[in-house]
């Protein structure tokens, strides 16, 4: 090293010598130049810091890589001691392990097992490994360090073994594999979820752990994982090793070299078999649930009556969310006379306050529709029905209508429902002009009903929001839908019960989806009566035998004489009813169909005529009890003018 090295030259003021090296070394006039080139080009370029010290310990050379790991410039380390670059408390210890290796003089390789630090000038410490070579030279003996700062490797390592330890103590189970399927990494999870060790498991193929039906599963698991693609959340079945089957939640994902490219997968695995025997359970308990609320649904919706000639088609689809229960309901009330209420209604909300409100609403509809008053009428008493339920901002939305197929007509009445539309016999489809009235539960509110012209034949088609208002789209364009399948359908004459699912598969296309209960009805108009005729009379006691006389030539031309004794004699008791007790003018109204006699009588007297048992010193008092023995049907209902009296007979 004579030729390399000055031993003075960390005390001599060589540092601004033309013939200094910036490694500390003099430069001899005329020694070997190449072979100091060629040994000082080696120190500067090694990656390491390199420190080369003599036996006592001094620093006698170093390369640029230790000025930038420990901080100091190279002038301030030659000729002080090498603890400089030792952490305190490792400088005694340092010393010995000095001397100890001067006497035992070996090379040491890099990281030989030993946790050593280095001192910064700035005072901070870090992890190093240093590996020591001795130099042999004319001047004695040189040892050689070459130091490495491992701080980044070490703080890696550490973060790879925190992962590790985090893996290895999950609850859930872990496991690596290659592209082909077989297992490399199996944590204690993984062991305890499925009884193998990871001996019995690592080399093995994957398959090993799904049951024989879904192995070719495991094919397209594979083949997604080698596409780049992770695969989330994906339930299935997996095969223990006493052959129990489990419900697993898998989440797989595929592993990259430094290149980016797909080398492997790993695949976290939950068991899931608790949450679906919960989820199991919860299912046939809503179910039954379910169950239950339809059925008291369905018992306080009641099932309306067949009406003779009046045909109908209904569907209700309960919601598919939540009970499925809701507050739709409709009615058919047979009126009399050929005449039919229909009712139909929504109580706004969901769930079994919904219903029960439905119930009660639907009860005092239908008896308050018996009564025969008009519809205005009715959503007047069910709008105080509805504010007497004291049920905080219930509101409720119906209709009603009154059909009277002799004189073609439908008297209808809307509380804030959805419009009712009308398919004509070749006319196309219509919405049935109507008032525009406030839901029943808004409060002070007077109700108006209009009547329109309807044909016979006519088919009404009455539904609630739940089969056109749908998330995203507009109620109104849901209603132009509605009206255009309608229109396409009944271009010829359909079967009603087709039309009713036609119209559901076209606006709900997929039956578990909708929100809200939806209730469709379909009623086709009655064929008008065969015949009918009409006068006038006045209230005065020769009009009895008038309105005799003109019933009896009725039926003499009609060919029904066979009815002409019960007929006259009901009707004589109630025309002398309404000059006793009523007011003219008054009105007589006859109907006949292929079955049915049909009588009404008008008057414009709005007091109701009240059956009564007479005493035996009664003269009067007998009438309408003889009217309701020998007539069929019979019945009173006011009228703007006052109230119409009728009754009908067999034919």
């Amino acid at each position: 090293m004579r030729d390399f090295v000055e031993a003075e030259s960390a005390q001599a003021a060589g540092v601004g010598r033309p013939d200094a090296c910036p490694c500390g070394t003099v430069v001899r006039d005329g020694g070997p130049g190449e072979a100091e080139e060629r040994f000082r080009g080696l120190l500067e370029a090694a990656p390491d810091a390199m420190v080369i010290v003599d036996g006592t310990g001094t620093i006698r050379l170093v390369n640029a890589q230790t000025e930038a790991v420990f901080g100091h410039r190279r002038e301030e380390l030659l000729g002080r001691p090498v603890e400089v670059l030792v952490p305190h408390r490792f400088r005694s210890h340092h010393t010995r392990h000095r001397d100890d290796y001067a006497v035992n003089r070996q090379v040491r390789p890099m990281g030989a097992g030993l946790e050593l630090h280095g001192l910064r000038k700035d005072g901070t410490e870090f992890p190093v490994e240093i590996s020591l070579s001795p130099l042999e030279t004319a001047d004695g003996l040189l040892m050689s360090a070459a130091v490495r700062d491992v701080s980044d490797r070490r703080a890696a390592e550490a973060r790879i073994n925190e992962l590790a330890a985090i893996v290895e103590s999950s609850q859930d189970a872990i496991l690596a594999k290659t592209l082909d399927g077989h297992i490399t990494y199996w944590n204690a999870a993984a062991h305890r979820l499925y009884g193998y060790s990871a001996e019995e498991v690592i080399g093995r193929h994957v398959t090993l752990l799904a049951p024989p039906g879904a192995r070719d599963e495991i094919d397209v698991l594979l083949e997604r994982l080698r596409d780049g693609e992770k695969v989330e959340h994906f339930e299935t079945l997996r095969l223990t090793r006493t052959g129990v089957l489990l419900d697993v939640d898998v989440t797989l994902w595929p592993t990259r070299n430094t290149h980016g490219k797909v080398v492997g997968a790993c695949a976290i695995v939950r068991d899931i078999s608790d949450r679906k025997r919960a989820e199991a359970e919860l299912t046939t308990l809503y179910e039954q649930q379910r169950h239950i609320a339809l059925t008291l649904q369905r018992s306080l919706m009641g099932t309306p009556p067949a009406i003779p000639g009046l045909a109908t088609a209904s569907r209700y689809r309960p919601a598919t969310q939540g009970a499925g229960v809701g507050g739709d309901w409709f009615d058919l009330v047979p009126l009399g006379a050929g005449r039919v209420g229909v009712l139909i209604g929504d109580v706004m909300g969901r769930g079994l306050e919904a219903a029960a409100v439905m119930g009660q609403l639907r009860s005092a509809a239908h008896a308050l529709a018996k009564t025969d008053m008009q519809p205005r009428q009715l959503m007047q008493a069910l709008d105080a029905v509805v504010a007497d339920l004291a049920v905080p901002d219930q509101l409720v939305t119906c209709c009603y209508l009154v059909i009277a197929p002799d004189a073609g007509s439908v008297t209808v009445c809307s509380a804030g429902h959805l419009p009712v539309l009308v398919v004509g016999p070749g006319n196309g489809v219509r919405s049935l002009p109507t008032p525009v009235n406030a839901p029943l539960g808004v409060g002070g509110i007077l109700y108006e009903q209009s009547c329109e012209a309807v044909p016979p034949g006519a088919t009404l088609v009455l539904y609630t929001d739940g089969l056109v208002e749908t998330p995203g789209s507009d109620i109104e364009d849901q209603v132009d839908e509605l009206t255009a399948v309608l229109d396409r359908f009944f271009r010829d004459t359909p079967c009603l019960e087709a039309a009713a699912d036609h119209v559901l598969a076209a606006l709900l296309p997929d039956p578990e989806s909708h929100n809200d209960d939806v209730t469709l009805l379909f009623a086709q108009l009655p064929a008008a009566p065969l015949t009918t005729l009409t006068t006038g009379l006045p209230a005065v006691a020769t009009s009895v035998r008038e309105g005799r006389a003109f019933l009896h030539k009725a039926l003499v031309s009609w060919g029904c004489a066979a009815a002409a004794d019960n007929a006259l004699l009901l009707l004589a008791e109630i025309l002398t009813n309404a000059v006793l007790h009523a007011e003219g003018p008054l009105g007589l109204h006859l109907s006949r169909s292929d079955s049915d006699l049909t009588v009404e009588v008008s008057d414009h007297s709005p007091q109701l005529p009240q059956p009564r048992l007479a005493t035996a010193d009664d003269e009067s008092g007998r009438g309408l009890l003889l009217v309701r023995a020998l007539a069929d049907n019979w019945g009173v209902r006011p009228t703007d003018e006052g109230k119409t009296t009728w009754f009908t007979l067999k034919l």
